[in-house]
């Protein structure tokens, strides 16, 4: 089971109201947002990533997840980032959700970004900043 300490980075996240579903705990469908939401603020808030007027984006091409262990609203949780694989336009992530303190992951899961030309939607090289920070979580 992934544990905290295989995660450069951790993104808190507030469960909402209604991410849970009908059996009382998250769905399983909103841990996908889970893993958009570290990505994304990390790609903005350290790799300076411009999602409304930028000339490159970034595409989800692929994803998957594991789950351990359940979580419900209101529980608080940490999102684990690491990269798995970095290439010349695409980049891996490896994720885990924990609980807000807790050393084992609920949930483990991987995506793959393709970095794109915002006008072409054709694969471009990711930008010098981002593939600087994208190496610092690359374990």
């Amino acid at each position: 089971m992934p544990q905290r300490t295989e995660y450069p980075h951790l993104q808190a996240i507030t469960t909402r109201w209604h991410d849970n579903d009908v059996y009382g705990h998250v769905n399983n469908v909103t841990y996908y947002s889970f893993f958009d939401t570290a990505v994304n603020t990390y790609l903005i808030e350290v790799g300076g990533l411009d999602i409304q007027g930028g000339e490159v984006v970034a595409f989800v091409v692929s994803s998957a997840c594991d789950y351990f262990a359940s979580i419900a609203f209101p529980e608080r949780i940490e999102v684990g980032l690491r990269v798995g694989k970095l290439g010349s336009s695409s980049v891996q992530y490896e994720l885990a959700v924990f609980k807000a303190g807790e050393e084992e992951a609920c949930a483990a899961g991987r995506f793959v970004h393709v970095f794109v030309d915002r006008a072409s939607n054709r694969p471009v090289a990711i930008p010098d900043r981002l593939r600087a920070v994208l190496e610092q979580l690359v374990v």
